[in-house]
């Protein structure tokens, strides 16, 4: 289970950079749509930081009680 929960985290990571990508490749060309692309970057790095705060805290509560 932790596994796939680290796996998840860097699917966040990995929409975020695609979406940095599109955002400065299309930013002279079609600024209109680069919006969305904004938004998808900020909101993946968001929900990377907290899967990756709330798989650390599930790890630590786990060697807590064992």
């Amino acid at each position: 289970m932790i596994k796939i929960l680290r796996y998840t985290e860097y699917l966040y990571l990995a929409v975020a950079f695609f979406s940095l990508y599109r955002i400065f490749t299309d930013w002279n060309t079609d600024r209109e749509g680069t919006y969305i692309f904004i938004f998808f970057a900020v909101v993946s790095l968001a929900m990377f930081a907290f899967r990756r705060n709330y798989r650390k805290k599930f790890e630590q509560r786990k060697k807590d009680n064992q």
